[in-house]
This record gives structure tokens, C-alpha cells and sequence, in this order.
């Protein structure tokens, strides 16, 4: 998606004093990945995952798995992968300012969701033993197709969370006409799309970045030693070392770095 600067959002101290920036737009709501981002990396995982497949580093786990010929191909696949996240999430660790980011958030009523690749067991054992009390609201796992890096999954948050556009306006370039994913085929409405202009996605991975962008959200990394060459990918609006920076970051209000993308010649 074009950006034509810095994205920008209204500082949430002022919006709760009753002050606005009619010039900046709102925040409707944050999305978080959940590896790597609420919860401490478990790359191993994927290394086990590949092994178990057979399948080398460059090929995408869940690709390979959706171009298995049969069903019972792809079931036992999936159920090899689910296997390896069950048995590594007991080791799950919190990233650290976890619990002050959620507070804040709740505090200035600010909506929170996931979009991850996890299938749902290992994202619900997160949530009760890290985040119980605090509600996150659609979790998009690996049940809805396409995953990230497309932006379906972003879309069908935000219009979960009401918020709409004419399809012929949508931003998600990945999406096809504007498409939310099979999950989203349940919406009453086909003539508005999501509309994730006013929602920032968090992550680790280019997977996260690339979904924000390609759905016209804002983007944040959260930066490690194995991600750092991702902070100037020109799909990452902002870098973060703990997630409880974004508590400054937005009762200030966010503004993204400058993009600048290689002229083409």
C-alpha cells in the first residue's frame, strides 16, 4: 500500500481529557501476533516443525502443508506441527512490559486482538496464564485462511469492530477483491469491507509487518536479535525493544518513521 508519510495516530492522554486532534485520526484498536510478541520467541519450534515435515528452512510450514494432495496428508502434517506447539508451550515466557501495555490499554478502553499462525490451543494457554481478566476480541488463529502475510485475517478484525469501507476503496491489496478470509464469509454484509486504517498491528516477523501493511495498518516491531534486519524494512512503521514503550509511544501519540522506498529505475 502507498503511504504518502509518517503514519500517524491522536495522543490517548489528550482524547481522555476531552482535547482532540481534529487533524490526527483516532486509534480504533491493536492487534498483536502472539509468538514472539506477547510471548518470548520459541524459534527451535519451527526448526522442529521443519524436521517433522521434512521440509527445508525456505519453504513456509503452512504452505506446504495446504499443498499436500489429500486430506488425511494434510491432517497428519497439521497434527505434527500442533504436537510440537503443545509440547513447548508449557515453557511459554511473557515478553517483558507485557502486563503494563494490557493495563494501559484497558485503561484508555482501547480494543485488542490476535492475529496469529498458533492453532488456538497454545494462544488459550497463553491468555489464562499471562493475560486472564483482559479481553482480546476477535483471536484470529491458524483456523482462518489465508494466514499472514495476507491481509485477511487483519480485515476481518476490523470489521468485526465495525469498521468498514466500500470495497472499491479497500486497502488490502493481498486479499483479492477486498476478501476477508473464510471465516469472514459468515458476515451479513458483501458490500463493506474491513477497514484496519485506524489499527496498528504488533509482531516479530515480516509476516506481521507485511499483513499490517498490505491492510493499511500501522505496524510495529517488536525487535530481537533475530528480527533486527526487519527494522528498516520499509513494511515496519515503528520499532520497539519492550512492548510496554508503546504506553509512551501512545498517550503521546504515534508517529511512524519516515519510509523512504528505493526509486525505481
Amino acid at each position: 500500500m502507498a503511504q504518502s508519510g509518517p503514519r500517524r495516530f491522536a495522543p490517548l492522554k489528550e482524547a481522555v481529557a476531552g482535547h482532540h486532534h481534529h487533524d490526527l485520526p483516532k486509534l480504533q484498536g491493536v492487534v498483536f501476533d502472539v509468538d514472539g510478541t506477547l510471548c518470548q520467541p520459541q524459534n527451535h519450534m519451527f526448526t522442529q516443525m521443519r524436521a517433522a515435515l521434512s521440509i527445508p528452512r525456505h519453504v513456509d510450514i503452512l504452505e506446504h502443508i495446504y499443498s499436500l494432495p489429500t486430506a488425511p496428508e494434510r491432517e497428519g502434517a497439521m497434527e505434527a506441527i500442533r504436537a510440537i506447539e503443545r509440547h513447548h508451550m508449557a515453557q511459554q515466557v511473557a515478553q517483558p512490559g507485557l502486563a503494563a501495555l494490557m493495563s494501559y490499554l484497558d485503561a484508555r478502553a482501547v480494543r485488542k486482538g490476535i492475529c496469529t499462525r498458533n492453532f488456538e490451543q497454545p494462544v488459550a494457554h497463553l491468555l489464562s496464564k499471562f493475560l486472564a481478566g483482559h479481553v482480546f476480541h476477535p483471536v484470529v488463529t491458524r483456523d482462518f485462511r489465508p494466514p499472514k502475510p495476507d491481509p485477511a485475517g487483519l480485515l476481518f478484525i476490523a470489521r468485526s469492530w465495525g469498521l468498514v469501507r466500500p470495497p472499491s476503496s479497500a486497502a488490502g491489496a493481498g486479499a483479492g477483491a477486498g476478501g476477508e478470509g473464510q471465516e469472514a464469509e459468515a458476515a451479513p454484509s458483501v458490500d463493506q469491507v474491513g477497514d484496519a486504517s485506524g489499527l496498528i498491528m504488533v509482531g516479530d516477523s515480516i509476516d506481521d509487518m507485511t499483513a499490517g501493511r498490505r491492510a493499511g495498518a500501522a505496524t510495529v516491531l517488536l525487535v530481537n536479535d533475530a528480527n533486527r534486519h526487519l527494522a528498516d524494512h520499509e513494511h515496519t512503521d515503528l520499532v520497539i525493544e519492550r512492548l510496554d514503550e508503546l504506553v509512551h509511544v501512545l498517550e503521546r501519540g504515534f508517529v511512524g518513521r519516515e519510509i523512504h522506498k528505493p526509486r525505481s529505475v
